[in-house]
């Protein structure tokens, strides 16, 4: 099948190298000198864990120039970033295309959905940390690489899902199709929110949530608190995300930060919005009482 990975930074980037590796028919869509430099050089994947280091070849282009009809196009961009995806993906697909957000923010299928009606969207998540370390060079941060995608109702289905997740397990993706992707994403959004919500308010690193401390207890605090969002919600967890997302962080190197921590510290534009504040008004949406959530929000710049 024909892939498109609109988005080539730590997210979209990773799973395009990997998939490419595999044999897999990928094309990348980025920009600038990122562009530039895979079309040039090939795409770089640096592993922080063993400083291994591997170029290969990629395929790679704009927007403006990507002439072909995927069979599925992968979402790969920040958040703030999704709008100026809808009329590109509206110009490349062919009626039977599935697109599959993998972003951090909750509930993107859906909203993408709306706008892309004559589509397939499903929703997905995916479990990765990297960066972009500089143009055609990608940093990452820990072993863990996994994507969960699937639909939200059951009549959806269609059976190219599970050819998918074959292609993402092929390539030394976890890829799971799953039957319950409402739970399995916001399973996701009960780790990259409190990591990148506790990183930002104290400043921190993974190691400084790897020891016992305050830093720790907090994003503790706020898993738990995203666990009776989730209860309110109709889609309990059926596991103790403590732990789950406690595992995830010891796997991380100490000086991994989060893309959010990131672009705020570096005065981009960043998914705050989506990924802090959105829990305050979710839980006033819920009648949910989210105190750390809504501490951290206010230390950060308010519920905008």
């Amino acid at each position: 099948m024909k892939y498109l990975i609109v988005g080539a930074g730590g997210t979209g980037g990773v799973v395009g190298y990997y998939m490419t590796k595999a044999g897999k028919n990928v094309t990348l869509i980025a920009r600038g000198a990122h562009l530039k430099q895979m079309q040039t050089k090939g795409l770089t994947l640096e592993k922080m864990w063993d400083q291994s280091t591997e170029t290969i070849p990629v395929k790679a282009s704009d927007m403006e120039h990507y002439t072909e009809q995927p069979d599925v196009i992968l979402v790969c961009v920040k958040g703030y970033s999704l709008e100026d995806t809808i009329p590109f993906i509206q110009k490349v697909a062919k009626k039977d295309t599935v697109v599959i957000p993998i972003l951090n923010i909750y509930g993107t299928g859906a909203k993408m959905q709306k706008k892309l009606p004559e589509l397939l969207v499903t929703d997905g998540c995916i479990y990765v940390s990297a960066n972009i370390k500089e143009p055609g060079v990608l940093l990452q941060h820990g072993k863990i690489l996994k994507v969960v995608f699937g639909v939200r109702e059951k009549e959806e289905y269609r059976p190219v899902l599970k050819e998918i997740e074959k292609d993402l397990c092929d390539s030394s993706i976890y890829g799971i199709l799953s039957e319950n992707i409402r739970r399995d994403a916001l399973e996701k959004f009960s780790y990259v929110s409190p990591i990148g919500a506790a990183g930002l308010y104290y400043h921190a690193t993974a190691g400084d949530f790897q020891k016992e401390g305050e830093q720790r207890e907090t994003f503790k605090a706020m898993i738990r608190e995203i666990a009776t969002l989730a209860d309110a919600m109709g889609v309990p967890f059926e596991k103790d995300m403590v732990d789950v997302n406690l595992r995830i962080l010891a796997n991380l190197a100490p000086e991994a930060t989060t893309s959010m921590q990131r672009d705020v510290y570096a005065e981009k534009d960043s998914e705050i919005d989506g990924l802090v504040y959105e829990v305050v008004r979710m839980g006033q949406e819920y009648g949910v009482p989210v105190p750390v959530y809504q501490k951290v929000a206010e230390k950060l710049g308010g519920t905008k």
